[in-house]
Order: structure tokens, then sequence, then C-alpha cells
């Protein structure tokens, strides 16, 4: 799984990587973020209602309500920010969104925890020109309209898609690494079906990866800026 990546791309460089259109980009005054956590600013590229890219700011996480077992009031939600590719066609949790609503994630790099007190955080990314080649995780999105804790908010929520890890990223996270996505398969991760989009899915090839750094107390990729 994945708790924190990094997204210090200019978004002119987005826009060009990821063909979207300057009338399409509503990032805003977007800032590199070396550090993106559950329920923290996650840009995300999909289709607008007329079928074009663009790009959006998003709430890493899917919402998910809580209530207090002690008051039964609602409490702050759980942010389900990682998406099993095991899940992602049987669980009505996922289902609607994988057929309906996918995307693709920005990132220059992501991070997996190894170890603990104190724990080992390896940041991993692309082969390719310049320190943090830009890449595209897979990612479902969809809208929240409802309790936040003991407010109400209208969120554009997304998750990125896991699978099982490659061998550079398997000494780290036996279990689970994000979907990668090559470059090629941008257009029908987004337009195609779900059963050739479901194909698309799987470990990225370890000999086009690297480990960009890796250390104590390192929740933030600022080697990217």
């Amino acid at each position: 799984m994945c708790n924190l990546y990094s997204n210090t791309l200019p978004s002119t460089l987005m826009q060009q990587v990821f063909g979207v259109e300057a009338t399409n980009d509503h990032l805003g005054n977007a800032e590199p973020l070396p550090a993106i956590f559950p329920k923290g600013t996650a840009p995300i590229v999909a289709l607008n209602k007329d079928g074009e890219r663009a790009l959006w700011n998003t709430h890493w996480g899917f919402v998910l309500p809580q209530l207090s077992k002690k008051t039964g009031k609602p409490i702050q939600p759980k942010a389900v920010n990682n998406a099993r590719d095991d899940k992602l066609r049987s669980s009505p949790f996922w289902k609607s969104s994988f057929i309906e609503r996918r995307c693709l994630i920005p990132a220059s790099s992501f991070c997996e925890a190894k170890g603990r007190a104190p724990a080992t955080y390896v940041w991993f990314g692309v082969k390719g020109e310049g320190a943090r080649p830009a890449f595209a995780l897979a990612g479902v999105w969809r809208q929240f309209s409802g309790a936040y804790g003991t407010e109400h908010r209208e969120l554009t929520t997304s998750s990125m898609i896991t699978t099982v890890p490659n061998e550079l990223v398997k000494d780290t996270h036996p279990d689970r690494m994000p979907a990668i996505l090559h470059p090629e398969n941008y257009e029908t991760w987004l337009t195609g079906t779900p059963e050739d989009a479901f194909k698309l899915i799987r470990p990225f090839p370890a000999e086009k990866m690297v480990i960009h750094q890796s250390g104590e107390d390192l929740k933030s990729d600022r080697g990217g800026l």
C-alpha cells in the first residue's frame, strides 16, 4: 500500500506530459507537493463533461464516514486512499468508480516505509530525463457530499490502484505497490472498457524504476524540488 507520494511537477509540465489543454487546467496557483498524505491535496487528470482531459485538485482518499463508539456522533472520517486491484470489480465501494470514473494521478515519486521505530522511508520513481521524471499512477475518483466529522463538505475525492510489487519494491513492501501506467496506455485507462483497463494493472518493470532516496524520517521528497 502507499500512504505517501509526491508531485513536484509544474502545472505546465503536467499539461504537456498528460495531454491537457491549458484551458482545462483547474489547479489554480499549483505549488510543488513534496509530501502528499491521505486527506491531502492530490492533483488528477480526468475527463470533463466534454470528454476532454482536465486537471483538478482532489482530496486523496475516498471518504468513509465514521461514528464515535462512545457518543454515536460523527467523527473525522477515514480516507481510503488505496484501492486493491483484486477488489475493483467486486467491491461496491470501488466498482462504479472503476467502471465510470478512472483517472491518472500525476506523480514524481512514491514512498514505502520499511520497519518501525525508526522506519526507513524509501522513495521510488521511474527512470528518465531529469531528477524526478513525471509518471502516472492508475486512479479512480468520485464526488462526496455529506458529513465530514462535524461539518458538511463537498469534495472531489481520488484513490490510487495498488497491485503486487515488483522486485525493486518487494524488498521494502512485500505485498503491494501503486500501479504505474505506461504512457502509451493513458488513453485506454481513461476511455477504454473496464476489461481493457483492468489488463493494464500490473507491476511496473523493476528495471524501469529507481530509488531516489531512502533513510530515516524522510517523510518528504524535497530532492525533487
